[in-house]
């Protein structure tokens, strides 16, 4: 299906070096731990729906997704953005809950739980290019257009990267939080060029290529009415598919492996498999 491309943002190695010559690397550590915990949520929910990320970028407050989101619809779209929040909300109510039970484990947690709970708080403000942002984008394009609710999403982003330099000033009367100036230029950064997020279409793995070692053999039936979504959800990338396409009960194609390959490429998830074979 082709991997995922991580890349890891500047910003997030100069986040890095600051918690590194103010003795804080441990704390830089788990907020590394915490922000692949959120990508992989956003991972794992657009595999369910038949999408896989196409470029991740490690960021010191997340995971940021960049790209074009045409056909994806925004159901599916708000679901990928909340799921990485929603899965450090996840961790951090686990290890609370651990709390009541080994109270001895909060020191060894609290920060893990304070970072996962920062991530979803922050991630969540309705401004680009934060998870938050994104759901707005996805909300207002339906109604306004595109062009407009990118605008929206960007104007609120700038909004956000003034106050919170603004913010970084006034700690500079007393103790400088050089977080809020991180926070800043991610968030100033991301309204550069504002865009929905790129997913690219999940497809099976053909299987061909592993043949002289051999490879499992898996035939299994669908209806016609169900949706390609539902397809990409029972095929087995590990081995050679053969789908049989029922309708009424009465079998009406054979998909082979290439076929399948091929339906997919040609259809959206939300396509009815009937329909695009025209069976």
């Amino acid at each position: 299906m082709g991997g995922i491309k991580v890349n890891v943002h500047p910003l997030f190695f100069a986040f890095g070096i600051y918690y590194a010559l103010t003795g804080k690397i441990f704390i830089f550590l788990i907020v590394t731990l915490c922000a692949v915990v959120h990508e992989t949520g956003h991972s794992i929910c657009a595999g369910n729906r038949g999408y896989r990320l196409d470029k991740i970028t490690l960021m010191p407050f997340g995971a940021v997704v960049s790209g074009e989101i045409d056909g994806l619809k925004s159901k599916d779209e708000i679901a990928i953005a909340l799921a990485g929040p929603l899965v450090n909300l996840g961790v951090a109510v686990l290890f609370v809950a651990g709390w009541w039970i080994y109270p001895q484990t909060y020191a060894y947690t609290d920060v893990i739980v304070s970072t996962c709970f920062s991530l979803a708080i922050i991630n969540l403000i309705p401004a680009y290019p934060l998870d938050g942002g994104r759901v707005l984008y996805s909300l207002l394009r339906g109604k306004i257009g595109n062009q407009k609710a990118k605008t929206v999403c960007s104007l609120l982003g700038v909004g956000l990267g003034i106050c919170l330099v603004v913010g970084f000033i006034l700690t500079c009367f007393n103790t400088p939080n050089y977080s809020l100036l991180f926070f800043s230029a991610f968030v100033l950064m991301g309204n550069v060029k504002v865009d929905g997020g790129k997913y690219v279409r999940l497809f099976g793995r053909t299987g061909y290529s592993n043949l002289s070692r051999g490879v499992p053999y898996k035939k299994q039936g669908i209806d016609a009415n169900s949706t390609v979504k539902t397809l990409l959800k029972i095929l087995d990338e590990e081995s050679l598919n053969e789908i049989v396409v029922f309708r009424n009960g009465k079998e009406v194609a054979t998909l082979s492996q290439k076929r399948i390959t091929d339906l997919l490429q040609k259809s959206t998830v939300y396509d009815k498999i009937g329909e695009v074979l025209g069976v």
